[in-house]
């Protein structure tokens, strides 16, 4: 990935925010059938590992092997951005379409499990995460469905650990520009129903400000 120093997201806490808020990832890696990509969601369990699970009838598991090398793409908002939003641009026209965005890049080597007790916890894992924020007391439980049926679709699925070897972030704002067009694109970005990125940006711009 492309990464400009100013555009390097290197805050611990935003990138985990990122992953939790938009965990449906892409795994790419590269395979004896050629390059193949999925979108999975994907659960951060610790900075060194991601876990999840996919349908068996998913050859994703069959064309990796144990220890593959992947990746995991997580991409947040993302906004196009007009020239006309940037107030210099009435001094001397130079500014030029751009797109401002926020993405994760995790490297690592992935090992599936294919037991039923490994695919309960993986599955229970997920549950409790996504199910907890959205529902909250309410949540579904595993517990909720039927014995069988729950078996059942245990047994349809693949589950699977990443082993995270290294991060790259990236957070392009618009941080090289000057401070009054930074301000007026995070305004614009509000006003254009935008919340993730104004506040995303609104955050960077104090740190522009203070340096």
């Amino acid at each position: 990935m492309y990464l400009p120093a100013h555009s390097e997201e290197t805050d611990p806490e935003a990138i985990a925010d990122l992953i939790a808020t938009f965990p449906l990832a892409t795994i790419v890696a590269q395979t004896d059938d050629g390059l193949i990509a999925n979108p999975v969601p994907l659960l951060r369990v610790s900075d060194e590992l991601l876990v999840g699970h996919v349908a068996k009838a998913n050859p994703m598991h069959e064309v990796m092997r144990d220890g593959q090398a992947v990746m995991a793409i997580f991409n947040g908002a993302d906004s196009y951005i007009s020239p006309n939003w940037y107030p210099s641009k009435a001094i001397d026209h130079s500014q030029v379409p751009t797109w401002n965005y926020e993405t994760v890049q995790m490297h690592g080597t992935i090992a599936f499990q294919h037991d039923e007790k490994a695919k309960r916890a993986v599955v229970g894992r997920l549950t409790k995460a996504f199910e907890g924020r959205t529902n909250g007391a309410r949540a579904w439980k595993m517990s909720d469905a039927p014995a069988d049926y729950m078996a059942s679709n245990l047994a349809g699925i693949v589950a699977f650990e990443i082993s995270v070897t290294r991060v790259l972030a990236k957070s392009k704002f618009g941080q090289n520009k000057a401070i009054d067009d930074f301000a007026n694109v995070t305004r614009e970005m509000e006003a254009r129903d935008q919340p993730r990125l104004a506040q995303r940006m609104a955050d960077k711009f104090d740190g522009l400000s203070e340096g």
